[in-house]
């Protein structure tokens, strides 16, 4: 009787093999291997720190190894730039918006690819409809001719992600391409990606989002502390062992938290309306009014353009020239008039985008935690070097910030370091009405329970809380009580329990579109 045959696995179309890459004061990659096959989708998980997006980028040219190897088609290659990976067929989707803002969508999509004329001169209007095509694939409908830099944080990731999905890649790494995305735009993204792996596509994906990975996965390699700590295929992982894997320890528990009872006012809103800075049918905010108690967390919710960052923005001060309204902190009547204001009032901002308005990457930790309190920090009208490296250290500690040194430039940190940063340098202002934005945005389910420690303990403080979050669990397990946005404008008002993920969403359409009945 012959025995069958022996078939090699196919040999993976990109694969890493022994990879390290240090940077000042980090080892980030500890000699990782990692293998992307045709046709399937390797889901990258691990902590904040564990090196996902370092190794991600050896893979697309960003960064080159320090030691080891890639290989594409079972040979080493040595991309120096993201543009000779381009050119091999290796994509990268950033974590991290890389657009030109002062570019249209359109030019954003085909910097350095522009299609041209017989002339040899760029064919705009070819340009414009092609661009026009890819942004509706996503599920958005917007100008082509629309300056990237006047879009929302929402729609300037969409534009990400069309922008790689336009180059054809045989190996496509996305990098939490949902973090901004609605429910929409976020099934729009999976419809093309089962069409990519139909096409035989190599698909890298890094998320934090368990509840992702049932629709795309199809295999699932975890990282801890620069480390590989295994792959599997994604059927053969239970969430309890996949967390394991990721922490090394058992799930942190997410203990239901009892309502609280109505407590003093802390932050009231009357009639908050914010103009838009260009001509448009509805202002960005419409005649807004709510109440945060002494002690209370308000969660707010709403889909891409419902005015949820306006409202954060306008109520720090940041769009004084086109706002209206009346707002209460303390008992005390202010008119926000700018960032500066509010913060002396206790008013504290920590924003969604962490890179562009959150942090000065090229300043170290104690600076970044710091700089928003170096009036409080100086002795004899001096800043005292002792007192801001004793307030770093303290908010390092807090946030459990991993950082080789209060020295390490923020650029060198990961992305959920970074965000404990910014919430650290907010809380260093010791404010009596915090404004959270996305504060969990690229955050790993580890230091996720952290930031809702961290936001139960600071309204048990006695502090009022409004934080707005695009993940419907999130808001209902936060929220003392939850606000709905829509349009600019509040829908619907909900106490604890009394909610669902659909109650959420139905308040949340925009008046034209078609509602469901509860």
């Amino acid at each position: 009787m012959s025995l069958p045959a022996c078939t090699a696995e196919p040999v993976p179309v990109l694969e890493a093999r022994g990879v390290v890459k240090t940077f000042p004061g980090v080892r980030a990659l500890d000699g990782v291997d990692l293998r992307l096959r045709a046709g399937r989708l390797n889901a990258l998980m691990g902590e904040n720190g564990a090196g996902k997006s370092t190794l991600m980028k050896v893979m697309a040219g960003v960064h080159p190894p320090d030691a080891g190897e890639v290989l594409l088609d079972g040979a080493p290659v040595n991309f120096r730039n993201t543009r000779e990976a381009q050119a091999a067929g290796v994509a990268i989707i950033h974590q991290e918006l890389n657009l030109a803002d002062n570019l249209s969508v359109a030019e954003n999509l085909f910097l350095g690819r522009e299609p041209t004329g017989p002339l040899g001169f760029i064919n705009r209007s070819r340009m414009r409809d092609e661009a026009r095509r890819l942004m509706r694939r996503m599920g958005v409908d917007i100008d082509p001719d629309t300056r990237v830099g006047r879009l929302s944080v929402a729609t300037q990731q969409v534009v990400e992600i069309a922008k790689a999905l336009a180059l054809d890649a045989r190996v496509l790494i996305l990098d939490e391409p949902t973090s901004a995305l609605t429910a929409r735009e976020t099934d729009a993204l999976f419809e093309r990606i089962a069409q990519l792996k139909s096409e035989g596509v190599a698909l890298a994906y890094i998320t934090h989002r368990f509840e992702e990975l049932e629709r795309i996965a199809d295999d699932v390699t975890v990282f801890r502390d620069g480390r590989l700590v295994g792959e599997r295929p994604y059927p053969e992982l239970s969430r309890d062992e996949l967390v394991r894997m990721m922490i090394g320890r058992e799930a942190p528990s997410q203990a239901p938290v009892a309502p609280k009872p109505r407590a003093d006012a802390m932050l009231v809103v009357r009639g908050l309306t914010l103009a838009s800075s260009a001509p448009a049918p509805r202002p960005l905010l419409d005649g807004v009014s709510l109440e945060v108690g002494r002690g209370e967390v308000v969660a707010l919710f709403g889909l891409m353009g419902a005015g949820r960052t306006e409202l954060l923005e306008a109520l720090f001060g940041l769009h004084a020239k086109r706002t209206t309204g009346e707002v209460i902190v303390d008992g005390r009547r202010l008119t926000p008039r700018s960032p500066r204001q509010m913060l002396r009032s206790g008013v504290g901002l920590a924003p969604e985008d962490r890179k562009a308005a959150g942090l000065v990457l090229g300043l170290s930790v104690e600076e970044n935690l710091t700089m928003a309190t170096l009036r409080r920090l100086q002795r004899g009208g001096l800043l005292s070097r002792r007192a801001q490296h004793d307030c770093a250290n303290r908010y390092v500690e807090r946030m459990r910030i991993k950082t080789p040194s209060l020295a390490a430039r923020v650029r060198n940190l990961s992305g959920g370091n970074q965000q404990k940063v910014v919430l650290g340098k907010v809380l260093a202002t010791d404010p009596k009405v915090l404004l959270l934005d996305e504060p969990t945005r690229g955050i790993d389910v580890g230091a996720k329970q952290e930031v809702y420690a961290l936001v139960r303990e600071l309204a048990a403080e006695g502090r009022a809380v409004l934080v707005v979050s695009s993940e419907a669990p999130e808001v209902l397990m936060l929220g003392d009580r939850i606000l709905v946005m829509s349009e600019g404008r509040l829908t619907a008002e909900f106490g604890r329990g009394e909610a669902s993920e659909h109650h959420l969403i139905e308040a949340a359409l925009p008046s034209d579109h078609p509602r469901e009945a509860a």
